[in-house]
């Protein structure tokens, strides 16, 4: 008799996760289109696409490019850069006639779009920032070693970050680069760590010359800013 019961609760413990296992498919099936966000104590209750994966629940956590773009311009830092930028290197490029308003400018290792920011508040509409990593919206993904642009397809190529040409894989290949975009006798304007000999920085850009060299002073970092002349006559690189 015991072995009858014992067999008896097995088959209905069985058939109960049969039903439960049936049962959460059938809701996995038709999960609701939409769910409930807000209080009813503080206003009527909105309806919200529910979230069906976890990528979909992560997604609108992403804080608007807009929204952090201003939170980052409030930011002493970034006012800093800024207008280390538009008084100490943008002022030297317009007495030497290479930036203008209607410039086509390249930013190279842009961070997260300072220079670019900074042009456009200078008047420069016509400013483009790429990096290994995009920011939207002032910085789009690029490989400074493999540019996406058309040969001469910019004024000025600029890196305000002093690691950009020293600190690449293949600095040749950075500088090569930069003058196959830039076009003839548009500058190359960079910021390089003030320790590094200046001739080593020339001796990767085989067809400019250095035009402007001086220190400088960007968020804290000394630096110096060099601007190379691209010659005419082909990129041999």
């Amino acid at each position: 008799m015991e072995g009858h019961v014992r067999r008896l609760l097995n088959r209905v413990s069985m058939a109960l996760a049969a039903v439960a296992t049936a049962a959460l498919l059938q809701l996995f099936r038709h999960s609701p289109s939409s769910c409930l966000v807000g209080f009813p104590a503080y206003s009527s209750l909105s309806l919200a696409p529910f979230p069906r994966t976890s990528c979909d629940a992560a997604s609108r956590r992403v804080v608007d490019p807009d929204l952090r773009l201003a939170k980052l311009r409030s930011s002493p830092r970034w006012r800093r850069r800024n207008a280390a930028l538009s008084t100490a290197v943008f002022p030297r490029l317009r007495r030497l006639r290479l930036l203008r308003s209607s410039s086509r400018v390249l930013c190279v290792a842009a961070g997260a779009g300072q220079a670019v920011d900074a042009l456009h508040a200078a008047g420069v509409g016509d400013a483009t920032g790429v990096d290994l990593v995009d920011f939207p919206p002032l910085v789009r993904r690029a490989d400074s070693h493999n540019l996406p642009f058309f040969d001469g397809a910019f004024d000025i190529v600029l890196s305000d970050d002093p690691m950009a040409l020293t600190g690449a894989l293949f600095p040749s290949r950075f500088a090569a680069e930069a003058e196959r975009t830039v076009c003839h006798d548009g500058a190359i304007t960079l910021a390089i760590e003030r320790h590094i000999d200046l001739s080593i920085v020339a001796s990767f850009f085989n067809n400019s010359r250095v035009m402007e060299a001086w220190n400088a002073t960007l968020d804290g970092s000394a630096v110096s800013m060099v601007i190379f002349l691209r010659k005419n006559g082909k990129n041999t690189k």
